[in-house]
């Protein structure tokens, strides 16, 4: 649908599948531990971060691939491995979103910060849903996975209540 938000949960592959949970994860953990005076600062120290992990990983990546094969990657590896998990870094424009209307809004910072870490333990737990989609997991187990992957996001919730 043009001109909607459409929020992506599940992609084309299961790594960006789980490279957007763990970016989720990982940009929740970010705002947990930020001293950032500004909603903008916030978002720009989680951006950086990600962007950070996601070259680490994907240098990582190209460097076992060097060693297990034993010569260097051909310009399509590289190219196929700076192309992909990009999933890590976009996973958290939608709490990123939350955090900066909320802070327009004239909320505190604090208060944005946690909105933003409702919407990514929300996310996590549609993921969490997801994983039973097709019929693959039975309701119960549906729910279990639910759970857990909220799980992270209350941790982080309940960390950043407590540091504040």
């Amino acid at each position: 649908m043009s001109g909607s938000i459409r929020v992506r949960l599940t992609h084309d592959s299961e790594e960006a599948t789980a490279s957007g949970i763990y970016g989720l994860i990982v940009g929740g953990a970010v705002v947990v531990a930020a001293h950032a005076k500004t909603a903008v600062a916030v978002v720009v120290g989680v951006l950086v971060t990600l962007t950070v992990y996601w070259a680490a990983e994907r240098y990582a990546r190209i460097v076992a691939e060097r060693i297990h094969s034993g010569h260097r990657p051909t310009w399509q590896t590289v190219r196929h491995h700076l192309t992909h998990g990009w999933e890590l870094v976009t996973a958290t424009a939608l709490p990123l979103l939350v955090l900066l209307l909320v802070r327009l809004t004239g909320a505190r910072l604090l208060s944005a910060e946690l909105a933003s870490l409702i919407c990514t333990t929300v996310l996590l737990c549609v993921a969490g849903w997801r994983m039973g989609a097709g019929g693959r997991l039975s309701r119960g187990e549906q729910i279990v996975s639910t759970l857990v992957a909220g799980a992270f996001g209350a941790a982080l919730i309940g960390l950043k209540t407590f540091l504040h």
